[in-house]
């Protein structure tokens, strides 16, 4: 299966990396025999893939990865790089490639000290590969500083090597760093491709693949998690009653606080499952004695504090992500009644709740449902501007009641 299989409604994007791929290709070639490049060559140093969540960015920057370290030997025959079969397309998709750096974070931002060790593993030349390729799959958590490092290496990269940075929008990237990369724009994939790919490659049910992509308004990653998870799903009704519960005052806090406790919980189980391995592989690499109650040895006491500050971050970010999903699935709520309330043909999301999209609606009219919409839209905001969790979400529950 090519590796162009996994983006999903992005054909426009596809043709643009498939002949990039393509021209690399010929580059590579052409440095072997020691001939002429080809003139008018479609690749470059670097690449930045922007899109709203779910359409797929990492996705096309792994690909292209893939198409770029393609060994296939059909390709001397006139074929695609990017087989998905050979050793090069294998290992990248996997994320196992000796020339593949594929970077995320769980953290709140990436940081210069990360940044510069990117840096300094890309003036590296290829160990087995054709190309380095360094995929920054959150280009947007990058601080001023981190992005200033990056900077320079993207204005002067090694000749074999390509950077491709994925972010939300163009304006999540510095300035100096998007005027030198190559943009790509994806769309939100079609809710009915989305259910397609579930059934194809999960083996999903077509009914239930069909509801979870619409559900989720064709986000790859969400509609999957929601037609194989029963807690995702649980969660997510749960979210969507939060409307029916907010009468009253005491209504309104109440499921704010169950919005932030359900938002905590999903933070320390994450946190039980990851922490307690991350700790003792340290401890162990440190030389303490098997045992939560063993000493330390001297002179490691930073480095666990070290771990323990990172595990923090990394909880108070699932925590936040936890609650910004948790406030899209509300504003995918209030957006059908807006629909309803304007008698639009877009089709409905939540069409199992249809009765209490209906009973919402004609309760109210579509300005009130636009205030509420920029009620949740103003909570993310706060959030993002560190108010505290809590705080931020009954300020938003009693701007939905009083719409």
């Amino acid at each position: 299966m090519p590796v162009w299989d996994d983006l999903v409604g992005q054909e426009r994007v596809q043709k643009q990396l498939a002949a990039a791929a393509r021209d690399a290709d010929a580059l590579v070639t052409a440095v072997t025999d020691r001939t002429a490049p080809p003139a008018g060559s479609k690749m470059t140093h670097a690449w930045l893939f922007t899109g709203p969540p779910g359409s797929g960015r990492s996705t096309a920057a792994r690909a292209f990865a893939a198409a770029l370290q393609c060994t296939s030997p059909d390709r001397a025959l006139g074929g695609e790089p990017g087989c998905g079969f050979c050793d090069g397309c294998h290992t990248t998709v996997i994320g196992t490639h000796a020339d593949v750096e594929i970077v995320r974070t769980d953290l709140l931002s990436i940081g210069v000290k990360e940044t510069r060790d990117l840096v300094r593993r890309a003036q590296l030349s290829p160990a087995v590969g054709r190309w380095q390729v360094i995929v920054l799959e959150d280009a947007d958590r990058l601080t001023e500083g981190a992005g200033n490092v990056l900077l320079k290496a993207v204005e002067e990269p090694a000749p074999r090597t390509v950077w491709l940075l994925c972010a939300p929008s163009l304006e999540d990237v510095l300035p100096t760093i998007r005027s030198r990369c190559r943009h790509l724009t994806l769309r939100t994939p079609p809710v009915d491709a989305v259910a397609e790919v579930l059934v194809r490659r999960d083996g999903i049910e077509p009914a239930v693949a069909a509801a979870a992509a619409r559900a989720t308004q064709g986000h790859i990653g969400r509609a999957r998690r929601l037609a194989t998870d029963e807690a995702a799903r649980s969660r997510r009704a749960t979210v969507l009653k939060v409307p029916l519960r907010i009468d009253d005052v005491g209504g309104c806090l109440k499921a704010a606080q169950e919005l932030v406790d359900a938002a905590a919980e999903d933070a320390k189980q994450v946190a039980e499952e990851v922490d307690v391995k991350e700790t003792e592989e340290l401890r162990a690499a440190l030389g303490a004695q098997a045992g939560a109650g063993s000493r330390m040895p001297r002179g490691t006491a930073g480095v666990m504090k070290e771990l323990e500050d990172r595990q923090k971050r990394r909880r108070t970010r699932t925590q936040r992500d936890t609650l910004d999903l948790a406030l899209t699935d509300l504003t995918g709520f209030y957006r059908d009644v807006l629909a309803l309330q304007l008698g639009s043909s877009v089709a409905i999301a939540n069409e199992e709740i249809r009765p209490d999209l209906d009973r919402i609606a004609r309760a109210s009219g579509p300005e009130r449902t636009l205030r509420r919409i920029e009620a949740i839209i103003a909570c993310r905001q706060a959030l993002d501007r560190n108010v505290a969790p809590l705080l931020a979400v009954e300020a938003m529950t009693m701007s939905l009641r009083a719409g």
